[in-house]
């Protein structure tokens, strides 16, 4: 009699070498068409003068341009693993006290917008911050620059390491500790257990959450801006600004999108071939790793890293904020800023969470064909993007449809393009622990293919889907190129409110709706926390 397991891999591979359904093929192709609107824009704007395009591409500036950039991403993304991986696993699997409040304020710092964040460092750590200040009776009169290279890594690594907290968390809580037992049975330490049988099961977390940071470093313009460090974005933005130069910033953006392109497809290439949903749930939760001595420093990593990421943001824009009530400064009503925020943010996330089901489904049921690599591929591309870029694309895309040229659906529907991959990855790790024969046999039952999916895939993957629509919800909710470029007469929401308020030097009516957006994103958050845990 064939075994389980052997029917398992048996159908498993059927499902890798038998093409797509008909409804994935066609949510495919249409989601790799809207996906490739940016690059074709900006091919069309780049060769316009191929001379000047030939001219960019082997500048030396561009090479120093282009090594600088990944360098800073990749360390951006190291930086940020070694953090959210020891904070995920102190939350998911030690007996630290207060991990369900340190589960909810991890993710926190996706709140605080990048330029936001920056602008806050700058302000306590610069050569004249708030730190000089209060050392200045000590003789300190200017403080060592914090612009530059270290001030855009410390920023953008205290602001994108919760993408790899909120990816790893599920990952780590889904491990059977029967593995981990066993391996501590044939007399393996923790450590040695840890490396060899829980880091190659949370592998697809780590590497999807790591793409989600080092996209981000590369397409973020706020921080390096702020932080005067030259990166892709700043030189795209500098360039675009200038009307006799928009061809050099179309190549430089074209070229930028070719890079981040070459890093998913390397991703996607390099994906294990590992099942991990062969590994069966054992039905109880992992036994909490007693920390002893150990816990006092485990308190203090945590403390260390919610004080720069969220405690001194916040207490920078209360001082602001106080500053300004002090001086008699005009808080403006934010009603409507906050309904827009929260409404189009809200939107932005169930459409992504609703598109990245079919990219997910392609990338893990059918992992090996070229049609699935090729549509996730095509899917980062907008965020690999400035949304600057993205934003002029559909400009450029829809000012030949009146109806659709500056409405809240073609802003709804800039925001899925460029953060559509943080629902994708969240997504793709639920899936990639429901194990096919399960679907298998329910359509073996004669349930259609449609009712499969509302009955058990979902269900199993709604932990994935849900994280994934927050971290769309929590990303929005900040952008701001795109929201500044597509919104619609009017329509304002926090974060312009915010830009606007502080490329004046208005920092004080800048500080109270950046502190609403960490309050929105901490009430989102609470309730993600219990949706998840049902």
């Amino acid at each position: 009699m064939t075994s389980l397991p052997m029917l398992n891999r048996r159908s498993a591979g059927r499902a890798r070498r038998h093409a797509p359904g008909a409804w994935l093929i066609l949510a495919g192709l249409a989601i790799a068409a809207v996906s490739l609107v940016p690059p074709v824009y900006l091919v069309v704007r780049a060769f316009e003068s191929v001379d000047t395009a030939r001219e960019v591409l082997l500048a030396r500036s561009t090479l120093q341009l282009l090594v600088r950039s990944l360098a800073f991403a990749a360390t951006v993304t190291v930086c940020a693993t070694l953090i959210a991986l020891p904070m995920a696993w102190l939350v998911e699997r030690s007996d630290l006290r207060g991990r369900r409040a340190i589960g909810i304020v991890g993710a926190l710092p996706l709140a605080v917008p990048s330029y936001v964040g920056a602008l806050t460092f700058i302000s306590a750590f610069g050569p004249r911050g708030l730190l000089q200040g209060l050392l200045e009776p000590l003789g300190v009169e200017r403080l060592p620059s914090i612009y530059g290279w270290v001030g855009a890594t410390l920023a953008l690594t205290m602001f994108t390491y919760p993408y790899l907290f909120l990816t790893l968390r599920p990952a780590l809580a889904t491990v059977d500790p029967r593995l981990e037992e066993m391996s501590r049975t044939f007399g393996y330490g923790r450590w040695r257990t840890f490396r060899s049988v829980v880091l190659p099961q949370i592998r697809p977390a780590l590497l999807s959450g790591g793409l989600l940071v080092a996209l981000y470093a590369l397409s973020d313009f706020g921080t390096p801006a702020l932080m005067r460090f030259d990166s892709f974005t700043r030189v795209i933005f500098i360039r675009y600004q200038s009307a006799f130069d928009r061809g050099n910033a179309a190549t430089l953006a074209l070229l930028l999108a070719v890079l981040a392109l070459t890093i998913v497809a390397i991703e996607v290439l390099s994906r294990s071939r590992r099942r991990t949903d062969g590994v069966r749930d054992s039905g109880r939760p992992p036994t909490p790793v007693a920390l002893g001595r150990w816990r006092w420093p485990a308190y203090g990593f945590v403390a260390t890293v919610f004080g720069i990421a969220l405690v001194l943001p916040v207490a920078v824009l209360v001082h602001w904020v106080v500053r300004g009530l002090n001086a008699g400064v005009a808080f403006r009503a934010v009603d409507d800023v906050i309904w827009n925020s929260v409404s189009a943010a809200g939107l932005a996330a169930v459409a992504a969470a609703v598109v990245a089901i079919p990219i997910a489904l392609l990338g893990v049921r059918y992992r090996g064909h070229w049609f699935s690599r090729s549509v996730e591929v095509a899917s980062y591309t907008g965020y690999a993007l400035p949304g600057l870029v993205v934003g002029l694309a559909l400009v450029f895309a829809a000012i030949r449809l009146p109806w659709l040229y500056q409405s809240l659906t073609i802003l709804v529907l800039a925001y899925v393009m460029l953060f559509l991959p943080q629902a994708t990855g969240a997504t793709r790790v639920a899936l990639l622990r429901v194990r096919p024969s399960m679907e298998e046999a329910a359509r073996g039952l004669g349930r259609r293919q449609t009712a499969v999916m509302r009955t058990i895939t979902l269900p199993l993957a709604g932990r994935g889907v849900m994280a994934g629509a927050a971290l769309v919800f929590l990303t929005t909710i900040k952008e701001l190129p795109a929201t500044l470029i597509l919104s619609p007469p009017g329509f304002q929401t926090l974060a312009t409110r915010v830009w606007s308020a502080s490329t004046d030097a208005r920092y004080a009516e800048a500080a109270l709706p950046a502190l609403m957006l960490v309050g929105i994103s901490g009430v989102a958050l609470l309730v993600l926390s219990y949706g998840t845990r049902r």
